[in-house]
């Protein structure tokens, strides 16, 4: 086991777990920095807490061993003195994780396409190293005070718990179809898992909670065709991810690497999206312009988008560019939109 750092002050709580509570804290060597404790939950017995216990210090010994810039850095990890918790001390990331950012709505393409390249980078070198994440979704990664991705709270699921741990801790909606249908995890779960996650970055949390809870769909096949995509995101991004999400581990991207390379031809329109009900909103700038492009949804049959140009920060003519003819349906509205955006994007 890594060596114990014993001028370790435990502050203020930062959040909670489903595997524990996490800590603001400070030690002697690393300065501030982000302390874990697991506990042991009401119904385990003396041996089931045994097990968990050994199963959780033979993953920390490899998540001490784990350095790499994209990967957070786990310093020490000690048993408590009365038996029931273990502590993890670990490097703190000041940026806070990429679930605050889902919650705000869509991610811009360029800034989510550095994030998924160093989280890739810190995925492939676990993979190398033969470790999987098992639990890779927005609040595991981590942006460090350098503004760098970083995964976090990797190794602490196990193929024993994963379905168990994913019904009660909001994680189902990232387990890949043949974990659900009895196989184990993979290089190629963790694959599909980090798609999934791009996928909510794209389109934010107003937009993912309109279609129907993944846990529902996966299970039963074909959920990479399911999915609803915003107007402006880019073919070669919902290739990517669908290949990704792909029902057969042998037809998705094989390894980090592979999907290191997607993400470098990927195309980054900087369009800056705005989703609440009723409404979303694309805005961008061009030099002293700012365009654009409204789709209203009145109703689930009742829609209407416009596009027009106006001057930033300063008085002068605002210019239509565009827009639907009356009031359409949903299916129309998005076909529209997405031949707009293809035509917007040069």
């Amino acid at each position: 086991m890594a060596g114990v750092v014993p001028a370790l002050n435990v502050g203020p709580k930062l959040g909670n777990g489903h595997f524990g509570e996490v800590f603001l804290g400070e030690d002697g060597v690393h300065g501030r920095v982000a302390v874990k404790v697991l506990s042991r939950k009401p119904e385990h017995d003396d041996d089931e807490w045994l097990a968990y216990k050994a199963g959780f210090l033979a993953e920390a010994q490899k998540l001490s061993k784990a350095g790499h810039r994209n990967v957070v850095q786990v310093f020490h990890i000690e048993e408590l003195p009365e038996g029931n918790s273990i502590r993890f001390c670990m490097a703190f990331c000041p940026g806070g994780s990429l679930q605050s950012s889902f919650d705000v709505g869509p991610m811009p393409l360029l800034k989510l396409r550095k994030f998924a390249t160093e989280v890739s980078l810190g995925l492939e070198a676990l993979h190398a190293r033969g470790m999987l994440h098992r639990d890779i979704k927005p609040g595991n990664i981590l942006i460090d005070g350098n503004g760098v991705a970083q995964l976090g709270d990797f190794g602490l699921v196990t193929d024993d718990l994963i379905l168990g741990y994913g019904s009660q801790a909001g994680y189902s909606d990232h387990i890949a179809y043949e974990v659900w249908l009895g196989s184990g995890t993979s290089t190629k779960t963790d694959i599909w898992a980090l798609g999934m996650t791009l996928y909510r970055l794209l389109h934010g949390k107003a937009w993912y909670e309109e279609s129907p809870p993944a846990r529902y769909i996966v299970p039963d096949g074909g959920f990479a065709n399911s999915l609803r995509w915003l107007p402006h995101i880019p073919k070669a991004w919902r290739r990517a991810i669908r290949k990704m999400l792909n029902d057969d581990p042998e037809h998705r991207y094989q390894t980090a690497g592979q999907v290191l390379n997607a993400l470098s031809t990927l195309p980054t329109p900087s369009w800056v999206v705005t989703v609440i009900p009723g409404l979303v909103r694309w805005e961008q700038t061009s030099g002293e312009r700012l365009k654009v492009v409204e789709w209203i949804r009145h109703s689930a049959r009742k829609h209407e988008w416009k596009v027009w140009s106006e001057p930033v920060g300063k008085a002068g003519r605002k210019m239509s560019l565009g827009g639907s003819s009356g009031l359409i349906g949903q299916t129309q509205a998005i076909r529209e939109l997405e031949t707009l955006f293809e035509g917007l994007k040069a």
